[in-house]
C-alpha cells in the first residue's frame, strides 16, 4: 500500500558515536545538532519514537540536548573500545527488529550511523517492506551503506546545518541557570521575519520529496513536526489562511485551487531578490578570483552581505549558505568543489 509523506510513521535510532565523532572530526569541530535531522524527518512523515545509543558518560552535553528533543538514551555502560561499540550496535539492531515486528503501523526506519556494520540491518528491514532512510557524515559513511538504503541524508547537507558557522560556544552557554533556553529563544520573539524563512525553508523541503505543489494541510502538519508549539497566533493571525493571505501578498508564495475546498496549493513565488542575489553571488566571486585566485566558502558570505545588507539564503528558501551556493553552480554561475587540503569548498567563477 502507498502512503504519502502525512501516513508515514518513523521510528529513528542513532549510533549517536558514530555521528558525534564524525561530526566534530569531519566538520571542523561541529557538535552534532539533532534538530537539522528532526526537520528533515517532519518534512517526511511523523517520527513516533526516537532511541539514541551510547556511552553517555563521554557526551554529557550531547545527553541534555537529546533529552530536550525527547529521545530515549539507551545505555551502553562498557569501556571505550571495540567491545563497547559493538555491544551498542547490536543492542541497536535487535531493538529495530524488535520493532518492525511488533509495531506494524511503523512505515520507515532511519538508521543514523555511517557504520556498514548496519547494512545487514537495512537489507532485513527493507525484506519486511520497510523504508529505510540513512543518516551520516559524509566522510565517516562508508560506501557500502547509502546504496544499501532507500535514501541516505548526509548530515552537512541537511536544511541548518551551517559549515560556516562553527559550534565553538559551549551548548550550556545557550541555557540559562536552570538548564531552560534563554528567553530570545522562546516563541515570544519569534518574527515576521523568521516566519517567512521558515515556510520557504519548509516548503522547499516538502517539494524536495515530493511532487510539485504542496497543500496548505501539508505544509501545517510540516511546521507543528518541526515545532510542536507553532501556531499561527504567535504571528498574529488569526487563521492558517490569513497567514497564507499575507505571505501571497509579500511575494513569499504563491496559492492555486487545490483537490478540496479550503486546501490550495501552495508554490513558492518567482522572487526578483533571489535572481539579485544570485547575480552578486557570481559577482563577488569573479572579483575575488581576480584579486587572490583562491576562494574558499568560508568568508564568502560575508562578501556577499557587503553588497547586500541584512543578507540571508534562508529568505529564499535555502537551509544553508552552502544549498544557496549549490544552486548558484546550478544555475552555471560558479563552480563549487570540495578542497582536501583547505578543509573548505572551493569557488571559482565559470
Amino acid at each position: 500500500m502507498s502512503t504519502t509523506p502525512d501516513d508515514e510513521r518513523i521510528a529513528l535510532f542513532l549510533d549517536y558515536e558514530n555521528l558525534a565523532i564524525g561530526t566534530r572530526e569531519q566538520l571542523s569541530g561541529m557538535q552534532f545538532d539533532l534538530k537539522p535531522v528532526a526537520d528533515a524527518l517532519a518534512e517526511r512523515g511523523r517520527v513516533v519514537t526516537r532511541k539514541a545509543y551510547a556511552d553517555w558518560t563521554y557526551f554529557d552535553e550531547d545527553r541534555r540536548m537529546l533529552t530536550r528533543s525527547h529521545v530515549e538514551l539507551i545505555e551502553i555502560p562498557q569501556r571505550m573500545g571495540a567491545v563497547r561499540k559493538n555491544a551498542a550496535d547490536i543492542k541497536m539492531a535487535v531493538d529495530a527488529m524488535e520493532l518492525a515486528f511488533e509495531r506494524d503501523y511503523i512505515t520507515t526506519f532511519v538508521i543514523g550511523t555511517g557504520d556498514s556494520d548496519f547494512t545487514p540491518l537495512v537489507y532485513k528491514l527493507r525484506e519486511l517492506n520497510k523504508r529505510v532512510i540513512g543518516v551520516g557524515v559524509k566522510a565517516s559513511t562508508s560506501a557500502l551503506l547509502p546504496p544499501a538504503c532507500d535514501e541516505f541524508l548526509f548530515y552537512e547537507n541537511l536544511d541548518g546545518v551551517d559549515l560556516l558557522a562553527p559550534q565553538t560556544r559551549d551548548r550550556s552557554s545557550a541555557r540559562g541557570a536552570g538548564g531552560e533556553p534563554p528567553a530570545e529563544e522562546s516563541s515570544a520573539s519569534k518574527s515576521l521575519e523568521d516566519l517567512d524563512r521558515l515556510i520557504a525553508t519548509t516548503i522547499s523541503g516538502l517539494q524536495r520529496t515530493g511532487q510539485g505543489a504542496v497543500l496548505a494541510s501539508s505544509l501545517k502538519r510540516a511546521l507543528l513536526r518541526k515545532d510542536p508549539t507553532f501556531t499561527e497566533a504567535d504571528y498574529g493571525f488569526r487563521a492558517f489562511g490569513e497567514l497564507l493571505a499575507h505571505l501571497v501578498d509579500k511575494s513569499v508564495i504563491e496559492l492555486s485551487e487545490g483537490p478540496a475546498k479550503g486546501d490550495p496549493l501552495i508554490e513558492m513565488a518567482s522572487n526578483p531578490e533571489e535572481s539579485e542575489a544570485f547575480k552578486v553571488l557570481g559577482d563577488v566571486v569573479a572579483k575575488l578570483d581576480e584579486s587572490n585566485g583562491t576562494i574558499v566558502l568560508s568568508g564568502l558570505k560575508n562578501q556577499v552581505r557587503k553588497q547586500i545588507a541584512g543578507f540571508s539564503e534562508k529568505k529564499f528558501g535555502y537551509g544553508s549558505f552552502l544549498q544557496f551556493v549549490k544552486a548558484a553552480q546550478t544555475r552555471g554561475l560558479v563552480d563549487l568543489n570540495w578542497d582536501s587540503d583547505l578543509n573548505d569548498y572551493s569557488v571559482r567563477p565559470v
